[in-house]
C-alpha cells in the first residue's frame, strides 16, 4: 500500500467515524427530549443540551475530518490538515458552553427547589444512551489507533463525559423520587457541568499545540533520528524542525556530508534518507538541506549535531 493510499484509508475511517457520532447524537436527541418532557429533571435536560451540542460537534467534525482530507492546491500547499484542529477547538466552545448552560440550571433549580418526576422514563432513556454511546467510543478507539485523528479524539472525550453524564442522571432521579434526597438532581447537573469543563479544557490543548506547531514528542523524534543515523554517508544532522497537521507529519532538516560529493550523489543520498524516512512515517512530508561537511549558519540552537548518540534501535537495524 503506498502512503497516498494509507492516508485516504484514515480518511475513511475518520469519516465513519464522525457520521456514526452523528447518527447516535440524532438518536438520544429524540430519546432526551421526550425523557425531559416526561421527568423534569434538570440533569436530564443538562443531557439534552449536551446531546443538542453533541450533533452540533459530530456534525462540525464530519466536515472537518472531510476537509482536513483534501488534497493540497494552490491556495494551500501544504495541504488542510489544521481543519481538524480548528474543528476540535470549535467542539471545545460548544462543551464549554453546555457545561455554563447546564451550570446556570442547576442553579436556579437548586434555589426554587423544584422536584423530578417520572423516574422510570429517564432511567430508560439514559441506560439507551449509555449503550449506544458504548457502541460509539468502540469505533472511535478504533479509527483513533489508526489514523490518530485529533478531531476524533476530542469527540471521543466529549463521548466519554457523555457517559459519566448518564450516569449522573440515573442517580440523580433515583436519589429524588426512591430515596427523597431534596436537591440531588441540581446537584448532580452541577457536578456534570464541572466534569464538561475540565473535559473541553483538556481536549483545547492538543488542540492549540497543533495550532501552534508544537514540535513532536521526544519519543517520536527519537525515532526519527535514529532511522536516519543508519544512513551511512551522513557526517550529521542539525537544524532539525517538525509539525503535524490533522493526520500528516511534516519535517524539515539540514544533514551534513562530504563537501566533494557531486550534486546528483548528494541528491542520490537525500532520496535514499527520504526513502527511509517514508517506510517509518507513512504519508510523511520531507524537505531536506544538505550542507557539506563543518558548514554551520545556523544560531546555536540550530547547529547542534542531533545524530551524535542517535544510533538505530534493534528494531530498526532489523529493517
Amino acid at each position: 500500500m503506498t502512503a497516498e493510499h494509507g492516508l485516504d484509508a484514515q480518511a475513511s475511517l475518520n469519516r465513519s467515524a464522525a457520521m456514526a457520532s452523528s447518527a447516535v447524537a440524532l438518536l438520544l436527541l429524540g430519546l432526551k427530549l421526550w425523557a425531559v418532557w416526561s421527568t423534569g429533571s434538570v440533569a436530564m435536560l443538562g443531557s439534552l443540551a449536551d446531546t443538542m451540542l453533541d450533533l452540533l460537534a459530530s456534525l462540525a467534525t464530519l466536515y472537518g475530518v472531510w476537509l482536513a482530507s483534501q488534497p493540497a492546491d494552490r491556495e494551500h500547499r501544504f495541504g488542510h490538515g489544521k481543519a481538524e484542529a480548528l474543528t476540535a477547538m470549535f467542539q471545545v466552545v460548544l462543551i464549554s458552553l453546555s457545561a455554563l448552560g447546564i451550570a446556570w440550571r442547576a442553579v436556579q433549580q437548586l434555589m426554587g427547589g423544584v422536584r423530578t418526576e417520572d423516574a422510570e422514563a429517564g432511567i430508560a432513556v439514559s441506560l439507551i444512551a449509555m449503550v449506544a454511546t458504548i457502541a460509539l467510543l468502540a469505533w472511535q478507539r478504533h479509527v483513533i489507533r489508526r489514523t490518530g485523528s485529533l478531531a476524533i479524539s476530542t469527540d471521543h472525550v466529549h463521548y466519554q463525559s457523555d457517559l459519566l453524564l448518564n450516569l449522573a442522571v440515573i442517580a440523580a432521579l433515583v436519589l429524588d423520587q426512591y430515596v427523597g434526597v431534596s436537591g440531588a438532581d441540581p446537584v448532580l447537573a452541577l457536578g456534570i457541568a464541572a466534569w464538561l469543563a475540565w473535559g473541553a479544557w483538556g481536549a483545547s490543548q492538543a488542540a492549540i499545540e497543533q495550532l501552534m506547531d508544537r514540535e513532536w514528542p521526544e519519543d517520536k523524534r527519537d525515532r526519527f533520528l535514529a532511522v536516519v543515523a543508519q544512513h551511512p554517508e551522513l557526517r550529521g544532522l542539525h537544524d532539525l524542525r517538525t509539525r503535524t497537521a490533522g493526520n500528516r507529519d511534516f519535517v524539515q532538516f539540514h544533514v551534513w556530508v562530504d563537501g566533494r560529493m557531486t550534486v546528483t550523489e548528494a541528491h542520490r543520498v537525500m532520496d535514499e534518507i527520504e526513502d527511509k524516512l517514508m517506510a517509518e512515517f507513512p504519508g510523511l512530508e520531507v524537505l531536506i538541506h544538505p550542507d557539506p561537511e563543518g558548514l554551520v549558519d545556523e544560531g546555536p540552537m540550530g547547529a547542534e549535531d542531533l545524530l551524535l548518540g542517535a544510533a538505530p534501535t534493534v528494531e530498526q537495524e532489523a529493517l
